[in-house]
C-alpha cells in the first residue's frame, strides 16, 4: 500500500479532482434542468405536467450505465448514420450529459416537492396582492421551497459523486478509471480499491457533515 501511495497517490488524487469536477459540471446543469422540470410539473398546465412526468419516469427508469453509453457510443451513431453528420463527444462531455440527464430528473423531483412543502397560503396571499403568478413564484414561494431543497440538493451531489464511477465505462479518468490502470500496472488489487475506499469515504463523510451543519443551520433561522 505505501509503494502504490508513493508512487501513485498524485495520479490517484488527481483523478479523485477530476471526479468532483465532473459532479459539480454535472450538478451545475442538473440545477438547471431540475429548476425547469420542477416548475413545469407544479404549474396549472397539462402539457407541461405530463411533459415532466415523461422525463423524470424515463431517465430513472434507464440505468445510468445505459444511458451513459447510448450517450457516448449511440448519438455520435445516431448523427452519422441517421444525420449524416460526423459527432464525437469527448468522454468528459459525454459524462456530463449523463449525469446532469440522471441528476437533472431527481433534482427535479427535489423541486418540485420543495414547492408542494410551502403553504399554498403563501401563493395565494401574493396573487391576492395583485402579483403575477410567475413573481409570486420568484419572489415568495422560492425563497421558502429553497430553505427546505438545500439539503436534499447536498444529498443528491453525493450521490452524484458516487455516481461519477459508473462513467469509468467510457474512459473517463476519474477515480475509479484510474484505480483500475493501476492495478492492472501493479497486480495489488486489494491495496488499491481500498486506497479508493478511504478515498471516496473521505470526501462523502466530509459532504455529508457539511450538509448537517447546513440543516442545522436553516432549522435554526426557521
Amino acid at each position: 500500500m505505501v509503494m502504490i501511495i508513493t508512487k501513485y497517490g498524485a495520479l490517484l488524487l488527481s483523478a479523485m479532482g477530476q471526479t468532483i469536477i465532473l459532479a459539480l459540471c454535472g450538478l451545475f446543469f442538473a440545477c438547471i434542468i431540475g429548476v425547469i422540470i420542477g416548475l413545469m410539473s407544479v404549474v396549472e398546465n397539462r402539457a407541461c405536467n405530463v411533459i415532466a412526468q415523461i422525463f423524470v419516469n424515463i431517465i430513472r427508469g434507464v440505468p445510468m450505465i445505459v444511458l451513459a453509453m447510448f450517450v457516448f457510443f449511440g448519438v455520435p451513431y445516431f448523427f452519422k448514420n441517421m444525420l449524416g453528420q460526423s459527432v464525437t463527444l469527448s468522454a468528459l462531455t459525454a459524462g456530463t450529459i449523463c449525469l446532469s440527464l440522471n441528476c437533472g430528473a431527481y433534482m427535479g423531483e427535489i423541486i418540485r416537492g420543495g414547492i408542494e412543502a410551502v403553504d399554498k397560503g403563501q401563493m395565494e396571499a401574493a396573487r391576492s396582492l395583485g402579483m403575477p403568478y410567475w413573481r409570486s413564484m420568484r419572489k415568495v414561494v422560492l425563497p421558502q421551497a429553497i430553505r427546505i431543497m438545500i439539503p436534499s440538493i447536498i444529498n443528491q451531489f453525493i450521490i452524484t459523486l458516487k455516481d461519477t464511477s459508473i462513467l469509468s465505462v467510457i474512459g473517463f479518468p476519474e477515480l475509479v478509471n484510474t484505480a483500475k490502470n493501476v492495478v492492472a500496472n501493479t497486480f495489488m488489487s486489494f491495496q488499491t480499491w481500498g486506497i479508493v475506499a478511504i478515498m471516496y469515504l473521505i470526501v462523502i463523510t466530509i459532504l455529508q457533515k457539511v450538509a448537517k451543519v447546513v440543516e442545522r443551520r436553516l432549522n435554526r433561522g426557521r
